[in-house]
């Protein structure tokens, strides 16, 4: 079976030799390494693909020593394990469209569980690829309509939630109880323009690049651990509609991309950035 171990730790000599020695000496077989050291921050980051014959609970006993001298923060799972998504959406499908297409495509190893969104516009779409679609309108309230949204993680054993164009802010205390859990798409404009119509900001200011910009949800608004940005060169004779189509391209690229390496443990936290094995 093939594995994948992602941790990071306080950066100090021995940490390589101490994961490798131990999986040389199991009869393990390394398929892919990679590792960071941030001199900022004082952190260490590594992420090992392997083979092993040993099962994963005993791989995760044998490791534990380890852990704990380096005081890891660290996940062991089987590289073949798709991860479970439940996606949501409100108005604007492109983002879920995407997705969806790249799964049956088979360009994106996850499974979408369920698709949850506060408007029912997206039903067809999502059911014509045989997944559960949840209305769960505002009108219900906030805390009710957030409380659902927690039950149907929880009954679809979801490891991630993606908000697919979900044009509802999250809060405190959901985003508390999914941290590390949930992903964002957005418009990411140089320079940004926040509020009504950004496009049309983005155009009456005639900026030169737009772009998207995914990342982990915080309560911090839009200012969560950037996973991937996906950046476009426009111009003058391109209109706000020109901007929003363009936009849409890279809001897909980026939200697929960041998609992607979370589901394959490629994206290691760091304080409020993020390292991301490649």
């Amino acid at each position: 079976m093939s594995y994948i171990l992602a941790l990071s730790c306080p950066d100090r000599p021995g940490i390589v030799a101490a994961v490798s020695g131990l999986l040389a000496e199991k009869g393990c077989n390394i398929l892919e390494s990679q590792q960071y050291g941030d001199q900022s921050t004082g952190r260490f980051f590594l992420r090992v693909q392997f083979d092993a014959q040993l099962p994963l609970g005993e791989l995760q006993t044998l490791l534990a020593p380890i852990a704990t001298e380096f005081a890891f923060d660290w996940h062991l799972g089987d590289a073949a394990s798709r991860m479970k998504v439940l996606i949501m959406v409100s108005r604007e499908g492109h983002c879920l469209n995407d997705l969806l297409f790249r799964v049956r495509s088979g360009l994106l190893d996850i499974d979408v569980v369920a698709v949850v969104s506060n408007h029912p516009d997206m039903r067809p779409l999502t059911q014509s690829y045989g997944i559960d679609y949840h209305h769960l309108p505002m009108s219900m309230g906030k805390a009710a309509q957030e409380a659902e949204i927690l039950t149907l993680v929880q009954h679809y054993r979801a490891d991630l939630v993606v908000l697919a164009r979900y044009m509802q802010i999250l809060t405190d205390d959901l985003c508390a109880k999914l941290q590390g859990r949930v992903i964002n798409i957005h418009h990411s404009f140089l320079p940004s323009f926040k509020g009504a119509k950004p496009y049309h900001q983005a155009h009456a200011r005639g900026v030169k690049l737009i772009g998207a910009t995914a990342h982990y949800v915080t309560p911090d608004l839009d200012e969560g651990p950037i996973i991937e940005q996906e950046v476009g060169r426009v111009d003058h004779t391109q209109t706000p509609e020109d901007l929003r189509r363009v936009g849409r391209d890279m809001e897909c690229l980026a939200l697929a991309r960041a998609v992607r390496w979370h589901a394959e443990h490629r994206v290691v936290l760091n304080g409020d950035k993020t390292v991301v094995f490649r």
